[in-house]
């Protein structure tokens, strides 16, 4: 059988704002790639809290036209990113169609070396709970489990979309993203688990990148220093990452004392989260 032949560089002129740069990249490259391409000629001054419409010219009509679904490059092109404006007056705003739960790396071998461990976990049961009771669709990530062991036991994962081995920090992995495109409306990602400034801030930049709004719950998220979680949440708030507490998750996504499913989400919230040690600084 012979061996697939070297991939082919295709050269494409990137197109953003006044600026337009040649550059090459593999042929079949599509969306992710090409994004990912615009990213790494123009850096900062890409402002990543956006989302992103991709558009390719026409000869035809002789105008950049959006990227067709499905698109990959075959031949020399002519490419242009423009940066979709986001909203102000919806940030930070949370909806149960539009909202998808990721928990990260909540397991068993990290018990003994997470600072408050038992007050995440009970504060996570809470959000999981509440995700079941609004339809929301829950992400696990486990990082090595053959190592490092599963989920712990008091957090039931009973009807989660999906849980899933990891060695990469980040939960933004190639399943993950397929499991996401399944869901067209999902706008916000509520993250929770460990460690703050390892998996917790690559998975928030992660999805930042990509266009999503990221809120990370403070009362379910540590490390095994409290100086690296505090640093973490301080750098990641600087970035429009929106750091907040399961209580006001949970009542936000009802909105409405009158929500069909407030009694229950009150039922949750009834006794308050464990005021830890996660509110000291160091």
């Amino acid at each position: 059988m012979m061996a697939d032949g070297p991939v082919v560089p295709v050269p494409v002129l990137l197109c953003f704002s006044a600026f337009s740069r040649p550059a090459a990249v593999p042929a079949g490259s599509g969306y992710e790639v090409l994004v990912q391409k615009f990213l790494s000629v123009y850096g900062a001054q890409i402002d990543v809290h956006r989302k992103f419409l991709l558009q390719i010219f026409s000869e035809e009509w002789g105008q950049f036209i959006d990227l067709p679904k499905g698109f990959t490059v075959s031949e020399k092109c002519k490419l242009r990113l423009v940066p979709l404006q986001k909203d102000i007056t919806t940030l930070g705003n949370l909806s149960p169609a539009t909202t998808v739960f990721f928990c990260c790396d909540m397991q068993e071998r990290f018990r003994p070396a997470i600072k408050y461990f038992g007050d995440i976990i009970s504060v996570g049961q809470r959000l999981l709970q509440g995700a079941r009771i609004l339809g929301i669709p829950v992400i696990v990530s486990e990082q090595y489990p053959k190592g490092l062991g599963s989920t712990v036991q008091e957090m039931d994962l009973t009807g989660a979309k999906m849980v899933f081995p990891k060695t990469k920090f980040s939960m933004v992995l190639p399943e993950v993203e397929a499991a996401l495109a399944e869901i067209p409306a999902v706008r916000s990602i509520v993250l929770f688990g460990v460690e703050t400034h390892v998996c917790i801030q690559q998975t928030a930049l992660d999805l930042i990148g990509r266009g999503f709004e990221v809120h990370i719950v403070a009362d379910a998220t540590s490390s095994r220093s409290m100086m690296d979680r505090m640093f973490a949440l301080e750098r990641l708030a600087r970035t429009g990452i929106i750091v907040t507490t399961s209580e006001s998750i949970l009542l936000q996504l009802v909105a409405d004392k009158e929500h069909p499913k407030f009694k229950e989400i009150q039922n949750i919230i009834k006794a308050s989260a464990p005021e830890s040690g996660l509110l000291s600084k160091v």
